[in-house]
């Protein structure tokens, strides 16, 4: 749980604090309060601060100001402070207010009469209290989700206590981030590392959004969250919500990709373990399988379900060396082809000529390596019991890859 600027606004004693521009920023996670003692802060700060502007030690006039936000927009801080009075800075002026507006960067005034030391306590108390808190209901969450608890009475009793009602039905949602490899070949490191950082915040703003009332547990790319689902079709609201959020978001997000893994419907506490285990099995799928568009939820799986279930992955190993072996090695030594071709021919149901499309190969080129892979398997596709095993093992090997 983290401290947000809308959090600050309503602390104790902190009243005559007024939020002048950036209302759409409201729910930045404040990391700590800093005050701008220097021309600029671009070098001071490292993201989240709440930056206090006074000018004191700096004249503050407008291009200066205009330079402090540009430069708290590219830092990430969660905030501008701006402390006005007779003294120092008498006005905001009206070109600031509009680029923070513009920006979405909070800016708020603050009369000198309040006095920082009370403000920075204030503050400073709060974090500490919504880091203990946000620690506490994290703790709980996990071992919830692991089942790693001796009284599941107990342990709901402490999330109600935490503010974190959890008696009901759930769905569990598992995300991953991917493609960092590319951004970074993109450009400068610090840069990269900048802009990964805003589309992790991006995502993690979005996805507290959607899960309210449970904390969201996310790490190095990877989310998980609770949505409410008390029957198939509040699960499908769910899918709906995520997939039409998804697809825009993978456009903008480009080379990242963001892919997405939803358990079954209804699981009460008891079961949330078993849920985060179908989720982890529909975010492989969506992962590795293309057509799903980056989403599958546990239901769709179909096959996969008894292809995960096999906990020795040396069965899945042997199996697939069995099948299709011959084709490993042949791709390994001379290049990824024919294994593309047979997946492209099962996704196409068997029809050389939409196959040829999609591989963007002469269909004489296709016919040949079918027979190519057919006298190095020695199975053929015509056989209805040969095509199941080779779609199994394309779903093993897809899996692994």
């Amino acid at each position: 749980m983290s401290l947000t600027i809308a959090d600050v606004l309503a602390l104790p004693g902190l009243d005559s604090l007024c939020l002048r521009a950036g209302a759409a920023g409201l729910e930045n996670a404040v990391r700590w309060p800093y005050v701008a003692e220097n021309s600029g802060i671009a070098e001071w700060v490292l993201g989240g601060e709440l930056v206090f502007v006074t000018g004191i030690n700096h004249p503050r006039d407008e291009a200066n100001l205009l330079q402090l936000l540009e430069e708290a927009c590219l830092r990430q801080v969660a905030g501008l402070v701006i402390l006005t009075g007779p003294a120092y800075i008498q006005a905001i002026p009206q070109r600031l207010l509009d680029a923070a507006e513009a920006a979405d960067m909070p800016l708020i005034e603050q009369p000198y009469s309040l006095k920082m030391v009370l403000v920075t306590q204030a503050i400073g108390s709060a974090l500490i209290q919504s880091e203990q808190l946000g620690r506490s209901r994290h703790d709980v969450l996990e071992r919830l989700l692991a089942g790693d608890y001796q009284s599941l009475d107990l342990l709901l009793h402490r999330a109600a206590q935490l503010g974190m009602p959890l008696a009901g039905h759930w769905q569990i949602v598992q995300l991953q981030l991917e493609g960092s490899d590319a951004l970074f070949a993109q450009g400068e490191a610090a840069q990269m590392e900048a802009q990964l950082a805003r589309q992790h915040d991006s995502i993690t703003r979005r996805l507290r959004q959607l899960s309210a009332t449970v904390p969201v547990l996310g790490r190095a790319g990877q989310w998980t969250l609770l949505l409410p689902a008390a029957d198939a079709v509040a699960a499908l609201a769910n899918r709906e919500q995520l997939a039409n959020w998804l697809k825009p978001l993978n456009l903008r997000l480009a080379p990242l990709k963001l892919f997405i893994g939803l358990s079954a419907a209804a699981h009460p506490p008891a079961r949330l373990a078993q849920a985060q285990d179908e989720a982890r099995q529909a975010l492989a799928a969506a992962r590795r399988f293309s057509e799903r568009a980056g989403l599958c939820v546990y239901d769709e799986l179909g096959v996969l379900k008894l292809l995960s279930g096999v906990r020795d992955r040396a069965l899945l190993d042997q199996f697939l060396n069995d099948r299709l072996g011959p084709l490993l090695r042949h791709d390994l030594h001379h290049g990824p082809s024919l294994l593309p071709t047979l997946e492209a021919w099962f996704h196409e149901n068997g029809n050389l000529v939409a196959a040829a499309q999609r591989l963007a190969v002469h269909r004489n080129t296709l016919t040949h390596r079918v027979q190519r892979i057919e006298a190095l398997c020695g199975l053929r596709l015509d056989n209805s019991y040969d095509r199941l095993d080779i779609g199994i093992a394309l779903m093993i090997w897809r899996l692994s890859a």
